[in-house]
């Protein structure tokens, strides 16, 4: 399978899952496309579409909460940003993601 086509099937997957969470795919086309990109090639030699922007840690246990969409994981931190790390998906109530800030985790907890 091309990455495009990958990239797609991604697409599908993942809004069937970050629709019913209250997230859309960032407005940025550009930026989305290249993150699911990004994916693609994860996941072409990790396995598994993790998320493009955190660092893998060594642990499985840990790994698997960075597989994309991550938002069930990262709920409250991802609520508080109303977008998650890579800004992949934003909050559907966000018109501007531009404007979203980041906000260290030990800032939500």
């Amino acid at each position: 399978m091309s990455i495009r086509e990958r990239k797609k099937k991604l697409r599908e997957l993942f809004q069937r899952i970050i629709d019913p969470l209250g997230y859309k795919f960032n407005p940025d086309e550009e930026l989305v496309d290249f993150l699911l990109e990004q994916e693609v090639k994860i996941e072409q030699k990790m396995g598994a579409p993790f998320c493009p922007c955190q660092a893998l840690p060594e642990s499985r246990e840990e790994r698997m909460k960075l597989v994309c969409p991550c938002i069930p994981y990262h709920r409250k931190h991802f609520d508080a940003m109303k977008t998650c790390w890579c800004q992949l998906y934003v909050h559907k109530d966000v018109t501007d993601p531009e404007k979203l800030e980041q906000v260290p985790f030990h800032e939500i907890e």
